[in-house]
């Protein structure tokens, strides 16, 4: 990379969206300079099954990254792992819920706030017509057998609808089937081209997975992936244009996610210690290159992971975004 074409800071003031979002929406790029606030979550599932071992590490990690390059103080920090005593720092769904509203209450313009998950990610039979793929994405806090998963729709309520124009809100989801898990509408390539979802080439790759799924008898798989064909089929385009007008937002909303929504992520082992794969990516390519565009933070990420996994971060925003700017948070 040369460091010396340095990405230009974001605009102040306010921006328009362009076209495909609402016409009479605006937003406004942070400058990152207001209070920091930081929420991270790392569960190992000790005990359960299908346990991890690299969460714990990762909030470890992104803590004194976040302190050391950014700024953000210990005090301005809420963590929940699974491996603390006091039950108000346990990873359970209630305790999960009431920090995300924590996260963003009184965020005033420019503030930067940042929420970091690692730990199980899945999917759901989408209810309210917003994907394009006919699942939500969800995330399983600790004691989810009892209480129940977190849905993306869910997340984007608490997080993101409430968020005033030039609020930053930088997430990092570490986790399976994470690749809209903030149900933010602009996902972007690694070419820095806005996605547009190809539905009749998804669809058809699903009901190959059901055929697949069939003949290696896994029934679970074959009516999930089936429920997805149908949907895509008959609702891709509706979906699309039901999230532009209903998850657009003013505010300045980042996400790299682990995987895309139909892929997992790797739970590995970096530096002499157990690791999510993107969290461990993610402060690489910061330490290695502090001055990135988003975009080339996309692909210096993926070109981290790149041999090692078959997993593809993706990059979302709430807001159209010009991916040759620098990245702040």
């Amino acid at each position: 990379m040369n460091s010396n074409n340095i990405a230009p800071p974001p605009p102040q003031g306010y921006q328009h969206f362009g076209a495909g979002a609402p016409s009479n929406y605006n937003f406004q790029y942070s400058a990152c300079t207001g209070r920091r606030k930081a929420l991270l979550i790392g569960i190992n599932y000790t005990g359960q099954p299908n346990a991890l071992h690299g969460c714990i590490n990762d909030v470890a990690n992104m803590s004194s990254f976040l302190h050391t390059k950014y700024g953000y103080r210990r005090e301005d920090m809420v963590i929940l792992t699974d491996d603390q005593r006091n039950p108000m720092s346990v990873p359970t769904k209630a305790n999960i819920i009431r920090a995300m509203h924590w996260l963003v209450k009184d965020a005033q313009p420019h503030d930067s706030l940042f929420i970091h998950f690692s730990g199980h990610g899945g999917r759901t039979p989408d209810l309210d017509g917003d994907e394009d793929d006919g699942f939500d994405d969800v995330i399983y806090p600790v004691d989810y057998r009892v209480a129940g998963h977190i849905v993306d729709d869910d997340m984007h309520a608490i997080m993101v609808r409430p968020l005033r124009p030039g609020v930053r809100l930088t997430a990092i989801f570490d986790s399976c089937h994470s690749g809209t898990a903030l149900d933010l509408p602009y996902i972007y390539s690694t070419q820095g081209v806005l996605k547009e979802p190809n539905l009749a080439k998804e669809a058809a790759q699903d009901l190959f997975s059901a055929i697949s799924s069939y003949g290696q008898g896994d029934l679970s798989s074959v009516a999930s992936t089936a429920i997805g064909f149908f949907k895509k089929a008959a609702n891709g385009g509706q979906a699309r244009e039901r999230t532009l007008m209903t998850k657009t937002s003013p505010a300045d909303v980042v996400m790299f996610s682990g995987s895309k929504d139909t892929q997992t992520s790797a739970d590995t082992f970096q530096d002499g210690q157990a690791r999510g794969a993107l969290s461990w990516a993610f402060i690489k390519a910061l330490q290695r290159w502090p001055q990135q565009s988003y975009l080339q933070l996309l692909n210096t990420i993926r070109a981290e992971l790149d041999g090692k996994y078959t997993q593809k971060p993706q990059l979302s925003c709430s807001h159209p975004l010009d991916v040759n700017l620098r990245f702040v948070m």
